[in-house]
């Protein structure tokens, strides 16, 4: 199957983890298409780890929980798909899942099989307990291949951690999207952290085969199974704009059920959304004016990302501990393509306040609070 933007929808695992059953997802179903994030290309629910029996069936087929999904599997993707939504599972690479259920590791036809008769549509696929008489590339492929031979199309989400340099070798395995970094949780530490190795896997990225950074804690508040400490709307807005500007699935984990409003108006951005979502998928790439300079400078990235339109988006962002001064968030346009010579400048759409800004003499330059971030569509305009 092609899959031609990031995909998006809701994930059980950030909140609820192994406290899972068939009225929360039906319910998360719901509001899906109550809040009017299914209308905006949220459109995968996913179940994650613990949904199943501990022990295979009797003719090797995995086994939902008949305490936890009564009325099995097929029950619940019908009621998904009767929303207009899609319908995720998750499996594991190894003999066992992470949180030590039955896993696919050497059952990859019979339970590609199994996924499409109930009608999976998302295969959310971990790295957990495999053996390491295989190497990564073989163990994802095997699944790959199943799938691809199961009837039904099912994007396949290759869930590596970027461990073994997934990076370097997961576009020949058929995954539609690939991890490039370890679990996120709850927390500033963790975005950060994960921010930070973000330039490692974007150049990697294509078009069918996204770089995952992980799915979204925005809205969580410190509360749920990777609660941890909680973010500030800002950490979060940043958490947001970044992983849209660089081209990462947006799978919220919060529990949807009980959006505040921040939340709400973080994950519903049509203006954040459509950056990621945009149908040319160019990479985005980092332009900071001080780069390599000074040892702090890593620490304000910059990134632009050319649009289908013509349009460029660019974003501004401090992960350090510190108010930035005026000289931290430099852009100059030269480095964008766009010399002081061409007579052309650009006009700058704050996403979130929608302030405008024309840039003069060819630089862009902001002091942005810490843990913070712009997000701004720029389009090419005439000088003055």
């Amino acid at each position: 199957m092609l899959v031609k933007t990031p995909p998006m929808g809701w994930n059980s695992w950030n909140t609820f983890g192994p406290d899972i059953n068939e009225d929360l997802i039906l319910k998360s179903a719901d509001t899906l298409v109550d809040t009017g994030l299914a209308a905006l290309g949220y459109n995968y629910l996913v179940i994650d780890d613990c949904w199943a029996l501990r022990e295979r069936g009797p003719e090797g087929q995995l086994v939902p929980d008949p305490a936890k999904f009564p009325h099995g599997m097929k029950y619940v993707a019908d009621y998904v798909h009767s929303k207009g939504l899609e319908f995720g599972m998750y499996s594991c690479a190894g003999f066992l899942t992470c949180a030590g259920y039955p896993a696919s590791f050497d059952h990859e036809w019979t339970d590609a099989k199994t996924f499409a008769s109930w009608g999976v549509d998302f295969l959310k696929y971990d790295y957990c307990y495999h053996p390491n008489t295989v190497p990564g590339p073989v163990l994802y492929k095997r699944m790959a291949l199943a799938l691809a031979n199961c009837g039904r199309d099912i994007l396949f989400s290759a869930c590596s951690w970027g461990a073994d340099e997934t990076r370097k070798w997961i576009k020949e395995t058929g995954a539609n999207m690939w991890r490039s970094t370890e679990d996120i949780n709850d927390s500033w530490k963790s975005i950060y952290t994960l921010s930070k190795k973000a330039g490692q896997a974007i150049r990697y990225g294509s078009i069918n085969c996204f770089p995952d950074m992980d799915m979204l804690v925005v809205g969580m508040g410190g509360k749920g199974n990777v609660g941890f400490a909680g973010c500030t709307e800002d950490e979060y807005r940043l958490h947001f704009n970044l992983w849209a500007l660089l081209g990462s699935p947006l799978m919220i984990g919060c529990d949807i059920r009980n959006m505040s409003e921040s939340t709400r108006a973080i994950l519903t951005n049509k203006d954040v959304i459509a950056i990621n979502q945009d149908p040319d998928y160019n990479q985005a790439y980092t332009a900071e004016q001080y780069k390599g300079q000074w040892p702090e400078a890593s620490d304000f990235p910059i990134y632009v990302k050319l649009l289908a339109n013509g349009d460029l988006a660019i974003g501004l962002f401090n992960l350090s501990d510190t108010d930035g001064s005026w000289y931290s968030s430099t852009l100059q346009l030269d480095e964008i393509g766009l010399p002081e010579s061409c007579g052309r400048t650009l006009l700058l759409t704050d996403l979130w306040t929608g302030e405008k800004k024309l840039v003069t003499n060819g630089i862009l330059q902001d002091a942005l609070k810490a843990h913070s971030s712009r997000l701004f569509r720029a389009k090419i305009v005439d000088k003055p």
